[in-house]
């Protein structure tokens, strides 16, 4: 391992799903703790702490956090990036890391999401059609319900339908076949918020959200957290054998946003960010995507899956149908995706994902996914987009020791 190397010495997430017990802080110091355990340091080891949190963004986790499980007088950055907070968490503390500033730190995600309902909805509706000519967009209505819509479901959806009208081969039925998919794997993963293997026929015949997806094709909303304590090469030397051993590399770490483009102002473009996150993230770790064992991908509905098959290169432009129809993206395939169950059924607590995606791949790198082990891993790619526009790719590699 080189100096300049960046590792996960400790990860962990707590189950996603109801906690009507516990708060924020709570579920936070759960991840936190397990991490720093299965890490086999203290919080007297880490040097920064990067805490995301979406909907107390102004509350200071990061300080709550502190207070729980051990204040140290550190620096804490409280990161808020939509659906891409947790993986911005980790890639803040990367940079603390390399920046020279520390050799340890701690990311951590959570949120308390449960019986949230539709994020987003009514954001920005015309109650009348009369308006005050005030703020940001002066005298311009509300445009939610008018000129189409900004609540998730529906962009996803048309994301979805735009991507079939311009290559073909989409339907109702493949969406659902890939929900299908993730709610089977989902079976498998004891800290999934839904763990219920469900038939296309069940799926299509779910209450329809925005078409093509379904309540079942949809992301779960859900409380959870997820922690990560992250450690630089030079550090990780002078530990135990054993934690060398168990360490996991990250080979990449990108943040993007939007480029800009003449672009729809209405539609937000969740390709190009992603495409250029995931092109950045191989030229970094020397890979391609060929060489991926496995994959987290941010299926925060059906139709996102599909398309991000063709973002993260996985296929040729424009082959993402086929790609799926060939098996590749099944637990036996050869790129098995989202073999956690995915948004849909893990559950989607918005600011744990991203370090969520990354605890899945690193413990298949591991070897201690049980009974959803995706055999022989040695290469994941783990990858969040929030828009507003962000998006987060991890490359991680296994331990060669």
């Amino acid at each position: 391992m080189a100096n300049d190397d960046i590792w996960i010495l400790g990860i962990n997430m707590t189950k996603f799903g109801k906690h009507p017990t516990l708060d924020s802080v709570d579920l936070a110091a759960e991840a936190t703790l397990a991490a720093l355990a299965d890490g086999g340091v203290t919080m007297k080891d880490m040097g920064v702490i990067a805490s995301g949190n979406l909907m107390g963004a102004a509350a200071g986790i990061g300080q709550q956090l502190q207070k729980q499980v051990g204040q140290t007088g550190i620096p804490v950055y409280n990161v808020a990036n939509a659906c891409a907070t947790g993986a911005t968490a980790i890639r803040t503390v990367i940079m603390a890391i390399k920046a020279g500033e520390t050799d340890m730190g701690l990311a951590v995600g959570v949120e308390k999401l449960s019986g949230a309902g539709m994020l987003g909805a009514g954001f920005g509706a015309a109650k009348s059609d009369e308006w005050t000519r005030t703020g940001r967009y002066g005298a311009v209505s509300g445009l939610e319900g008018k000129l189409g819509t900004d609540m998730m479901p529906g962009v996803f959806a048309q994301v979805g339908m735009e991507y079939g009208h311009k290559y073909g081969g989409t339907s109702f039925e493949l969406f659902a076949r890939i929900s299908e998919k993730n709610h089977k794997n989902s079976t498998l993963n004891p800290l999934a918020a839904i763990q219920k293997d469900m038939s296309v026929e069940q799926i299509m015949a779910e209450p329809m959200i925005a078409y093509p997806n379904t309540r079942a094709m949809c992301s779960a909303n859900s409380d959870g957290a997820a922690a990560a304590v992250i450690v630089s090469g030079e550090r990780l030397r002078k530990l135990s054998l054993e934690q060398q051993k168990r360490a996991v590399k990250i080979s990449a770490s990108v943040l993007t946003t939007d480029p800009w483009e003449e672009a729809c102002q209405i539609l937000p473009n969740v390709n190009t960010l992603t495409r250029n996150a995931a092109t950045i993230a191989y030229e970094q770790a020397g890979v391609g995507p060929e060489d991926l064992d496995l994959v987290e991908l941010h299926d925060c509905f059906a139709t996102a899956e599909l398309v991000h098959y063709d973002n993260l290169m996985l296929c040729g432009e424009g082959d993402a149908v086929d790609f799926f129809e060939s098996g590749a993206t099944t637990r036996t395939g050869s790129t098995p995706v989202n073999v956690s169950g995915g948004l849909e059924s893990k559950g989607h607590p918005i600011a744990a994902t991203g370090i969520a995606n990354v605890w899945e791949i690193a413990h298949h790198l591991r070897g201690e996914a049980g009974d959803r082990q995706i055999e022989g891993a040695k290469v994941g790619l783990a990858h969040v987009i929030g828009l507003g526009s962000a998006c987060g790719v991890h490359i991680l590699e296994k331990s060669g020791l």
